[in-house]
């Protein structure tokens, strides 16, 4: 696995990987649990390169998998990795990330920031009669130490009736996905760059249904009208390479409901383009 991008040792590694194999809490489509397995398993095919041929060096540290909705054993993943390692967490369903961000959020000190990359603003406060649906990522953020101007949400088309109400009465910064497509990517990471400024670590959360599902289809809850493959690799690169992501995850992808594995795929290219850039930094 990890094709020549596992470090020899922990000490020489620049970045901590480890998967949150659940999908409890999906609201649709299921099987995300089986994404760090596939991600993993496909990850051995491709080769350490970048989309321009740049060579990857082995800076890649596996922690293995947390296989239950437990955050006492996500803050234990986490803990590993503070203040020397940035994390790389592979889900799972979006609820996963309650857990991480959770974690990430107690073990540093200092204004901390979360970049919510996704077509939904999972801002809900229960869904399905759940408090910890994929659907309440966010609303759970703002209850375990993040501020309502800590948090963007970036990519959104898709909105229950409850988070209308919700962002009307509170100023979320939110970027919906047809506003990026005027703007375009680079004007979307210069006014999150701005936003962020005197930030000490962001916590970057990528949900793959942010990408539009004619280039990700495997995933539980496909949203037309997305963000082309090449807007989100634009955006999550320029994000990576100009805040201090300490953190990030990449969920939602859906192996079941995948067509050839082309959104796993997708997913790898895109943390492979990441630990470039982190690499360089």
């Amino acid at each position: 696995m990890w094709r020549d991008l596992l470090a020899g040792n922990f000490k020489d590694a620049d970045i901590a990987v480890f998967g949150i194999a659940v999908d409890e809490n999906c609201s649709v489509g299921r099987g995300t649990a089986s994404a760090p397995m596939v991600l993993r398993e496909c990850s051995e095919y491709l080769p350490p390169y970048t989309a321009t041929g740049e060579r990857l060096k082995p800076v890649l540290w596996d922690l293995g998998d947390v296989r239950e909705f437990h955050y006492g054993q996500v803050f234990e993943k986490m803990s590993i990795c503070k203040d020397k390692k940035c994390v790389l967490m592979i889900g799972g369903d979006h609820s996963c990330s309650i857990l991480s961000e959770r974690a990430f959020r107690a073990l540093h000190d200092g204004k901390i920031g979360l970049i919510h990359i996704d077509a939904h603003a999972d801002i809900c406060d229960v869904y399905m009669g759940s408090k910890y649906s994929h659907a309440c990522v966010n609303r759970r953020a703002l209850e375990n130490g993040y501020a309502v101007e800590d948090i963007s949400l970036v990519g959104i088309r898709s909105f229950e009736e409850q988070e209308k109400e919700y962002l009307a009465e509170h100023p979320v910064f939110l970027l919906r996905a047809d506003e990026i497509f005027c703007k375009k990517a680079d004007k979307v990471v210069d006014e999150l760059c701005q936003k962020y400024t005197g930030y000490d670590g962001i916590y970057l959360s990528f949900d793959i249904d942010a990408v539009d599902p004619a280039y990700a289809p495997g995933t539980g809850t496909p949203e037309p009208f997305g963000l082309s493959n090449l807007t989100v690799l634009t955006i999550l690169k320029g994000l990576v390479e100009r805040l201090p992501v300490k953190a990030l995850d990449v969920v939602e992808v859906s192996p079941p409901l995948d067509v050839n594995n082309i959104t796993a795929w997708l997913a790898l290219k895109y943390i492979l383009e990441i630990i470039k850039i982190i690499d360089k930094k």
